[in-house]
């Protein structure tokens, strides 16, 4: 969390107030909620923000940085932006990106064993806050909320008009320039990062004297702008635009042109590698670019083959995922097809024991319709030898008669020469000799079948008195 001091740092840098406890008390009285007290405060002085109704503000940042053991100080001399009219007010949150919340000094790396002054005097590194906190309105706080702040596409889209007005003042007499990039300030970082390039940040000062010069000569010369290409994401910039005017705040930019390097940090920060004010020359901006490069090489190569090590183990991590999810996939098709085979056989086997019992009732049922045939027949039988009565003796009116099975059996009965065919059938079926229903009795010499049109008639009758010879002839 941010102190006392920080907070104290933060609000004079941001106000411009010199007197530390006129500040104190401005935060005291707004419980060191750094975010409300600015608000407070730059709601009272509007007519000092640059992009106010007055047609110029001046901008005054005099800033004295002790660095390392030795009395050398950085010294920022008075800058003035001229800011066009008319511009909406961009608000706190836009106001605190402006401004670097912090600044860190150290080499990042670059130069190791170096400390203190000898680190700025060999190309040193400054780690500047870009400050994105506290970002969107202040609603719910008191007070009307903030200004919108510029979106991603604005910024794009007005990094896309500095790119086009660039080349139409100084791209048309020559086919090389910096190719900046047409996106924010962020989405540049980002790409730069993700491209294991440092970037390039030139602000664009248009009413500067030194301006077109430096753009004709040395940003557009070959060289230059061939060696940017290949080892620089370039980001430009106009500062009267929202996004470059922020940038020049943040960058504490003093003299015009200006140019810097830098790299992303941690935190939403940005390395300060290098910056170039004022006019200069494409062999001593060659030569300045070239020693960044040199030093921040190390860097860069680490931060490539971290990277390609966290694809690798990624990548790996990955494939190993994949491995255990077809694995998984094998494991849990084979379960599937144990318990499809296993549930298979269990259906099989309970269709067998179902048919298995199935059968078992089927024979039941036969053998017990057949024991109930068989019994219906017995019951049959003695009734019809019951019908029968019992045998007459021999006598005039009594026919003996002598039936002939197909087995060969012979049986000879008297019935009374009264009796009709009809008694000779029941007579047959008590004897059980026979397994079918349908059968006739038949005499031969002549031929004549007793069939069921003469079982009426009596023996008498059918010709069959004093005897017959009768045959059981299965039809």
């Amino acid at each position: 969390m941010v102190d006392v001091a920080d907070k104290l740092a933060y609000f004079r840098a941001i106000t411009g107030l010199e007197d530390p406890g006129l500040c104190t008390e401005i935060l005291q009285a707004h419980d060191w909620d750094l975010e409300l007290a600015i608000s407070s405060f730059t709601s009272n002085h509007t007519d000092n923000h640059p992009f106010s109704s007055s047609s110029t503000a001046t901008a005054t940042a005099t800033t004295t940085t002790a660095v390392g053991p030795s009395n050398a100080t950085i010294h920022r001399s008075d800058s003035t932006s001229i800011a066009p009219a008319g511009a909406p007010h961009p608000g706190l949150a836009w106001k605190i990106i402006t401004l670097p919340i912090s600044v860190i000094s150290g080499s990042l790396g670059l130069i190791s064993g170096a400390v203190g002054f000898g680190l700025w005097a060999a190309g040193g590194v400054l780690s500047y806050s870009l400050g994105f906190i506290g970002l969107g309105s202040n609603s719910g706080r008191g007070g009307d909320s903030s200004a919108q702040l510029v979106t991603v596409s604005a910024a794009s889209r007005e990094a896309m008009e500095f790119v086009a007005q660039f080349e139409r003042d100084y791209g048309s007499g020559s086919s090389s320039r910096p190719n900046f990039v047409g996106e924010g300030f962020m989405d540049a970082l980002t790409r730069s990062r993700n491209t294991f390039k440092l970037l390039f940040v030139y602000l664009h000062s248009p009413d500067h004297l030194d301006t077109p010069a430096f753009c004709e000569g040395t940003l557009c010369s070959e060289v230059l702008s061939a060696f940017v290409n290949e080892n620089f994401v370039a980001w430009g910039g106009s500062i009267r635009g929202s996004e470059g005017f922020k940038m020049s705040n943040s960058l504490k930019a003093s003299r015009f042109p200006f140019c810097a390097i830098v790299m992303p940090s941690t935190n939403q920060r940005i390395a300060l590698l290098q910056q170039v004010e004022g006019p200069k020359s494409p062999e001593e901006m060659l030569i300045i670019l070239q020693r960044v490069l040199e030093e921040s090489a190390p860097v860069l190569l680490t931060a490539r083959l971290e990277a390609e090590e966290r694809t690798t183990n990624m990548r790996l991590r990955e494939e190993q995922d994949a491995a255990y999810r077809a694995a998984l996939e094998a494991d849990q098709a084979r379960e599937r097809q144990q318990r499809e085979e296993k549930e298979r056989l269990e259906r099989e086997a309970a269709e067998a024991e179902r048919k298995c019992k199935e059968e078992e009732e089927a024979k039941d049922r036969a053998a017990r319709e057949a024991a109930e045939k068989d019994a219906a027949l017995a019951r049959l039988r003695q009734e019809k030898a019951l019908s029968l009565g019992a045998e007459p003796e021999k006598g005039p009116d009594v026919t003996q008669v002598l039936v002939r099975f197909p087995t060969g059996e012979r049986k000879e009965r008297r019935f009374h020469s009264a009796a009709t065919i009809q008694s000779l059938y029941d007579y047959v079926d008590s004897l059980g000799y026979l397994n079918v229903e349908n059968y006739s009795l038949v005499t031969n010499f002549p031929r004549v079948v007793h069939g069921t049109d003469k079982v009426s008639l009596s023996l008498k009758e059918a010709g069959l008195h004093p005897q017959a010879s009768l045959f059981v002839e299965l039809n």
